[in-house]
């Protein structure tokens, strides 16, 4: 029989952090306490966004409006890193990024962690911001699908190409 596998990756769906962004921009358009704020959110690039208030207290709040978008979009908030706010002229600016993919460190630390605790038929091969889990039994890549989902990353994860 042949070997079973999955790829374990971290991506971002594009569409649903766009939706997220609207979303948010939206509501910060219509809530009483942004209004003559000048507070706004956009993309900056492909995966950055920026924030833009004139008071500091605005542009955490818009932060946090941003935030909680993405967690109702299903999106994990590991994958959002925002930097501090900074002063731009007369306004105050937060930049945040997402993050998509997995480091040669994130991986090793996962192999790590699948070796020590999870099933001993288990092989797992880094294939660039991609980590391939393999083994004879489905139910083991289950156990380790398990595993990593339960475990306190400071990545988000998904798992695709079962087969």
């Amino acid at each position: 029989m042949a070997d079973s596998s999955f790829d374990v990756v971290s991506k971002v769906d594009r569409q649903e952090a766009d939706n997220a962004l609207n979303q948010a921009a939206k509501e910060i358009s219509q809530r009483f306490d942004f209004k003559n704020t000048g507070t706004t959110i956009e993309w900056k690039g492909e995966l950055g966004v920026e924030i833009t208030s004139s008071t500091e207290d605005r542009a955490k709040a818009a932060l946090e409006v941003f935030r909680e978008k993405i967690v109702k979009r299903g999106l994990s908030l590991k994958a959002f890193d925002a930097g501090e706010p900074r002063i731009s002229g007369k306004e105050i600016k937060i930049n945040g990024t997402f993050k998509a993919g997995i480091s040669a460190d994130q991986a090793k630390k996962l192999s790590k962690l699948i070796r020590d605790e999870g099933p001993k038929s288990i092989k797992t091969q880094v294939m660039g911001d991609e980590l391939r889990i393999t083994s004879k039994s489905r139910d083991d890549l289950q156990a380790v699908q398990a595993l990593i989902r339960d475990a306190d990353l400071d990545f988000a994860t998904q798992f695709v190409n079962y087969r």
